[in-house]
């Protein structure tokens, strides 16, 4: 598997990484989780991300690399635990990391990240939102220091605001997740043009959307989803067009248009089975799309060039969805 250098941290990371969302007994037993990890540490995958938010994913990974036969880099979050969570207190920050590292069963975190430092409502991270500071970064400079952890990043949804604290330049990796790929390219406004110009590393999350590009959705997006924007839907049915003609899958050319620019390093997909991670490495051992097809898809991502008010961040096909909730 092809390897790309994640900016100025010069780690060597594989163009293919692992999402640790669904790397957990409540979505599936652990033999298969198990099994598709170490199937993607076999095939060349060397980067595993997860959260203390992904139910006990930590603690799934922590049963399963030690069996792993080569070094692997893991990153994962704070955000979210010990409860209550207090971002502003660096106790509650380090207990967190130590927490992490005993799930894990490591002695270090390669990539520890800010998880949604770009949604305020969610986190308070910062004591001053402008100048970018907190106790969260002391504590990240200590934590260094001390040799707990490598290197610091970002990890986030929203289109702007991420960018904005990628120009901070105190961060060396940004994982910006749901808003880059084949028909979603809100991060090619500010987010990736920023990391670039900070010598970061690019993670792109959710590439198929959460399935929304995993496969064709014909019935769905000719009968189904009310809330479907007409141009979104015509938009669908261009993109399949295109891709059939082209002889590709869609999930194939989602992943293999993602890695089509050299601004990013690796793609995190969240993988359920050995199967499923097999597939993903067989797509990208494909390579980049061609010049003529990427123009193509360029002339029809331009037709919706930004999220319908009330479309969900990731597509939910297969569940109700009425729109966004009232204004607060």
């Amino acid at each position: 598997m092809r390897q790309r250098i994640l900016g100025r941290t010069r780690l060597p990371v594989s163009e293919l990484a692992l999402g640790g969302l669904f790397l957990t007994t409540e979505s599936a037993p652990f033999s298969e989780a198990r099994a598709a990890v170490l199937r993607g540490i076999s095939l060349g995958v060397n980067y595993i991300d997860t959260a203390p938010g992904y139910g006990d994913s930590e603690a799934t990974l922590g049963r399963i690399l030690p069996l792993a036969d080569r070094p692997v880099m893991v990153s994962t979050k704070l955000g979210g635990r010990p409860q209550p969570f207090w971002p502003q207190d660096p106790r509650c920050l380090r207990r967190s990391v130590h927490e992490s590292l005993r799930l894990l069963r490591r002695d270090h975190i390669d990539i520890l990240m800010i998880h949604e430092p770009d949604r305020p409502g969610q986190y308070e991270w910062w004591t001053d939102p402008e100048q970018v500071t907190g106790p969260v970064l002391d504590v990240i400079g200590e934590l260094k220091q001390e040799g707990a952890i490598s290197h610091a990043g970002l990890a986030g949804t929203t289109a702007y605001e991420l960018a904005r604290l990628c120009r901070s330049g105190k961060f060396d990796v940004v994982l910006t997740a749901l808003n880059y790929s084949l028909l979603w390219r809100e991060a090619e406004r500010e987010i990736l043009p920023a990391a670039r110009d900070q010598d970061m590393g690019v993670i792109i999350g959710a590439p198929l959307q959460q399935g929304a590009l995993s496969r064709h959705h014909d019935d769905e997006i000719i009968n189904g989803a009310p809330w479907l924007s007409p141009p979104r839907r015509a938009q669908f049915r261009a993109l399949y067009a295109l891709l059939d003609e082209a002889g590709l899958g869609v999930a194939e050319a989602a992943l293999r248009f993602v890695i089509s620019n050299p601004v990013v390093s690796s793609i995190l997909t969240g993988v359920r089975s050995a199967a499923e991670v097999e597939q993903n490495a067989a797509a990208l051992a494909r390579g980049p799309l061609p010049a003529d097809l990427l123009a193509k898809l360029d002339q029809i991502a331009a037709a919706v060039p930004f999220r319908p008010f009330d479309e969900p961040p990731c597509l939910p096909f297969d569940r109700p969805y009425r729109g966004p909730g009232p204004m607060v």
